[in-house]
């Protein structure tokens, strides 16, 4: 009983606060304490500005030789590609839309790595976590793009695409600011003290603001439209895909942080960015914000007790 506890204890240290925070995000929207222009105005900020500032510190003050795991991000891009295989041939069979399964399986397999995923890794691991996953989450965040396009291509009978998923990869500001930091962690050079502190400002910023915008931004209303497919495409980034990536990475032999990591950015909830390029495509936006909804509350549920068997059985 007193290793169940511990185990309970430790998985809602990891999910707790960044409910808490979601929770006030919700409530300080209804009390129109913030309103849209706040939440459209923060996220831009977090995505533009503190966000890389926070990746840029954490990785270039780290010793990549030590942190970077290339067995786990290879397996990361690996896996995500035969998930996404998977879902494509199963499709068909749960989704009778043709011009939804696209939106159906984008929910399924793209993880929120860049706000959710980063805070459960640097609440369970702290700063070791936190550049663990964000290496991971450069590369495969540029596989989720690229996959994206061709699943929501295929779907709405389209082609092309491409071009512009490779023009919005170089100029993502997280992924900029990751390849800027790397020389610096390879290298091992010393940032100058007032970057460091400047940069510190911004970064503790990052979390708080992504997950009140966040928060914000959940629309309960919208989950009365299509939410059959929402249901099956939360089932799957919820549960489906990170058992798979998980059962296979305790097969691979990863163990502590590096399982840990895997755990925790595989089960994320689907990311708000699947939102947007579905509704930049004419798409079922609709249903793309349903699956945000559920997968965003769900996860702090599911991550909870993904978390817990594993440390219950003494994997991380």
């Amino acid at each position: 009983m007193q290793a169940f506890l511990q185990s309970l204890s430790y998985s809602f240290t990891i999910t707790g606060p960044i409910f808490v925070v979601l929770l006030l995000g919700v409530y300080l929207n209804r009390a129109h304490i913030i309103n849209d222009n706040f939440i459209d105005v923060g996220s831009k900020l977090v995505f533009n500005i503190t966000l890389p500032a926070l990746l840029f510190i954490s990785i270039s003050r780290t010793s990549i030789s030590e942190s970077a795991n290339v067995q786990l991000i290879i397996y990361g891009l690996v896996a995500t590609f035969v998930v996404y295989l998977i879902l494509e041939l199963l499709a068909p069979f749960f989704i009778k839309k043709h011009e939804d399964r696209g939106v159906v399986i984008q929910g399924s397999f793209r993880s929120n790595l860049g706000i959710v995923g980063l805070a459960y890794c640097m609440n369970a691991f702290g700063d070791k976590g936190l550049v663990a996953a964000s290496m991971y989450m450069a590369l495969v965040t540029i596989l989720y793009n690229i996959l994206s396009v061709i699943t929501l291509n295929r779907s709405l009978n389209r082609e092309g695409g491409l071009a512009a998923t490779v023009k919005g990869i170089i100029r993502n500001p997280l992924i900029i600011s990751i390849m800027a930091a790397l020389p610096f962690a390879t290298m091992e050079w010393s940032l100058p003290h007032l970057v460091v502190r400047s940069g510190e400002y911004f970064a503790q910023m990052t979390l708080p603001l992504a997950l009140l915008c966040t928060g914000a931004s959940l629309d309960f209303k919208a989950l009365k439209a299509d939410l059959n497919s929402a249901l099956v495409s939360a089932a799957c980034k919820l549960i489906i895909v990170p058992v798979l990536l998980i059962v296979g990475g305790i097969a691979i032999g990863f163990r502590g942080m590096e399982l840990g990591v895997l755990a925790l950015m595989s089960s994320a909830p689907s990311a708000a960015a699947s939102y947007i390029m579905v509704r930049a495509m004419a798409g079922n936006a609709a249903l793309a914000a349903n699956i945000i909804v559920l997968t965003t509350m769900g996860s702090l549920i599911t991550t909870s007790l993904i978390m817990m068997i594993l440390h219950g059985l003494a994997l991380i």
